[in-house]
């Protein structure tokens, strides 16, 4: 069975290299079509489907620019590659605010563009798979949900998966990432969700009620037990049983968990009769169940009868800009409670927010914005505001005795923002005039570094002009700041 050839849009109006870097992609394995002209372009992208278009900034009729506007404008699914001859640090801020994948200049080797190409086309074969999640979940929540990222939009795919099927499904991640709602995601899109679901926290059970908690009990059976009692596995009949915090259940309870998964019988403790059940059932935890496993807290073959479908929840740092949206939503109802008229945040509150770690994840935010509505007044949650506690992302440590503001983009015309970029980063921009051979990552930082300049420092704006998420910006510089230090 034949692979389908990936498609490539050549605009260069340069003949002798239009038929070179065409020889290079088809021998690649990319199906190459050749234009030059910008008009011609045009008409190729309403006519033809490409995953990549390798583009010259200076045609004969045309800017390159305009071109990468028009994809813009039109949405036309499209990864585009920038090749020219021209290599200021203003060509590659204007190509990159345009939405340039990569940026390569001229005299190019066969192994960069090929390289490039290759890559760009993984990259647009992602971004289909996300767009046709994101149809799936347009509205940004799903079963109690909030969030865009593609990092979510995948567990939201998964979950729908997952809740087709009778398996057991095991959800881990750290505290405050809503591993109950994804079990309860789960019940609620599968066949059994008119049935009961049935939540039981295992670390918040004694050790000597957990067994009569999930299996009952008989009355007598222990002092206490006054009268029968039915347990959560009975109760969950039909339905969903969630064990939260599964790894925290006691090894011998552990023995009587395995029996009831692979009889679908239960035991109430006193009582010597088996009942069957029809539960399927959900675990959870915020350890590694790995290393339970090899330090003897957890049977390894409950592990294995548990681990059938693992969902894993990322943490709130890795959801990028979901954090703004979930903070909103819980602006907007903590203000409704507590008959405030906070409305929005502040780019300044944004910023804040999208720094900090977030060890304790939804749950903490949710803590944070509640906080900031109770204690203060106005229509726009300001930066001022917010009480965070833990750590902070930050390129700068703030002076002693103060908190890092940071500076007023507004200050100055787009003219004079640039002088000062240039003024206060003399090596940088040196370096980005001599981009010749250079790797695309180190022309990657000195971009967005500019960027960051250009916007007085603001993440936010800098990740609009660059369409990359604010999160993933404050980790290259974190990650850029630590190498120079």
């Amino acid at each position: 069975m034949s692979k389908t050839k990936q498609k490539v849009l050549l605009v260069e109006d340069a003949f002798s290299l239009a038929v070179v870097y065409k020889d290079w992609l088809e021998k690649s394995g990319f199906e190459c079509q050749h234009v030059d002209t910008g008009k011609a372009a045009l008409t190729a992208l309403g006519e033809g489907k490409f995953q990549v278009m390798v583009l010259d900034l200076n045609l004969p009729d045309a800017n390159g620019i305009d071109i990468l506007n028009h994809v813009a404008e039109q949405k036309i699914p499209i990864t585009v590659v920038v090749v020219t001859g021209s290599g200021s640090i203003k060509t590659a801020v204007d190509a990159m605010r345009a939405g340039a994948y990569d940026f390569i200049v001229k005299p190019v080797a066969e192994e960069r563009i090929v390289t490039t190409v290759r890559n760009a086309c993984e990259r647009e074969q992602l971004h289909e798979a996300i767009a046709e999640i994101r149809n799936d979940f347009a509205d940004g929540s799903f079963h109690g949900f909030i969030g865009k990222s593609p990092v979510m939009l995948g567990v939201f795919r998964m979950i729908e998966n997952v809740a087709r099927s009778k398996a057991t499904a095991f959800i881990t991640g750290e505290s405050g990432t809503g591993k109950e709602v994804c079990a309860e995601a789960i019940h609620k899109s599968g066949p059994r969700a008119g049935k009961p679901f049935v939540p039981l926290n295992c670390a918040a059970i004694p050790r000597d009620l957990i067994e009569s908690e999930i299996f009952g009990h008989v009355k007598g059976a222990f002092t206490g037990a006054t009268g029968d009692r039915e347990g959560a596995a009975f109760a969950a009949n039909g339905g969903t049983l969630f064990l939260d915090e599964i790894c925290e259940m006691d090894i011998d309870l552990q023995t009587k968990l395995l029996r009831f998964l692979q009889t679908g019988t239960v035991q109430r403790v006193g009582s010597d009769a088996l009942k069957p059940v029809d539960v399927r059932v959900i675990c959870a935890t915020n350890k590694d169940p790995h290393q339970e496993v090899e330090q003897g807290r957890f049977r390894e073959d409950l592990y294995y009868r548990l681990h059938v479908l693992p969902i894993h929840l990322p943490p709130l740092r890795e959801r990028d800009a979901d954090v703004l949206e979930i903070a909103q939503v819980f602006l907007e109802t903590f203000s409704q409670e507590e008959g405030k008229q906070f409305k929005e945040f502040s780019v300044e509150a944004e910023d804040k927010l999208l720094a900090h770690d977030w060890p304790g994840n939804v749950r903490e935010l949710q803590n944070v914005i509640r906080n900031a509505v109770v204690l203060s007044d106005g229509q726009v949650l300001d930066r001022d505001m917010i009480r965070l506690g833990g750590p902070v992302r930050s390129s700068q440590p703030p002076k002693a005795g103060t908190e890092a503001q940071p500076p007023d983009p507004a200050a100055g015309a787009a003219s004079q923002a640039s002088e000062a970029s240039a003024a206060d980063s003399p090596e940088r921009n040196k370096m980005v005039r001599v981009m010749l051979g250079r790797p695309f990552a180190e022309l990657e930082r000195d971009v967005v570094m500019a960027t960051f300049d250009y916007c007085g420092g603001s993440v936010p704006k800098a990740s609009k002009v660059l369409k990359m998420s604010p999160s993933t910006l404050y980790r290259k510089r974190e990650e850029w700041t630590r190498d120079d230090a």
